[in-house]
């Protein structure tokens, strides 16, 4: 079952086991266990397999699975340098689509959507405003747990200290 592989392994344990996917980019993951709970995230940027930079951490509150993917996100942009051309990798369709496609309308619309309130609203913001201010990293979705090496590994990042 490949779904929650890298839950049950550390880093270093998804490093030594064979899984495929892109070598290079950044990749992103939050979690949260139950949901809501205790939550964590955690990022990784690598180039030809290797790693150049990685974060991670953990919310003292109880927290959602989204705002852990949000933060992942924000920690990696806010990391990344803005004149390389990236891929950031999120497992998250919500938030890939929520800064890609939702975003845009809802700071035109004064940060407001039809259907209701913005869940995560400060999140949301502070990622989109990073993510115009590095216009070269562009976000893409990949599917969680399907044994992509480097989401794996960033799976396994936030869910260090359980």
């Amino acid at each position: 079952m490949a779904k929650r592989i890298a839950q049950q392994m550390t880093p270093e344990e998804v490093l030594a086991t064979q899984f495929g996917g892109p070598d290079s980019g950044v990749f992103t993951d939050g979690s949260c266990d139950p949901n809501p709970g205790v939550g964590g995230w955690g990022w990784v940027w690598v180039e030809s397999g290797e790693i150049l930079a990685q974060g991670n951490g953990r919310s003292p509150d109880t927290t959602t699975n989204n705002r852990m993917e949000l933060q992942a996100l924000i920690e990696a942009f806010k990391t990344l340098p803005d004149d390389r051309d990236l891929i950031a990798y999120s497992d998250s369709q919500l938030c890939v689509n929520t800064i890609n496609e939702w975003a845009p309308g809802w700071e035109k619309r004064g940060w407001k959507r039809k259907g209701g309130p913005i869940k995560n609203l400060e999140l949301v913001q502070e990622l989109y405003a990073l993510a115009n201010a590095k216009p070269r990293i562009k976000l893409q979705w990949i599917r969680a747990h399907e044994g992509t090496r480097w989401n794996e590994y960033a799976d396994a990042l936030a869910a260090l200290d359980a």
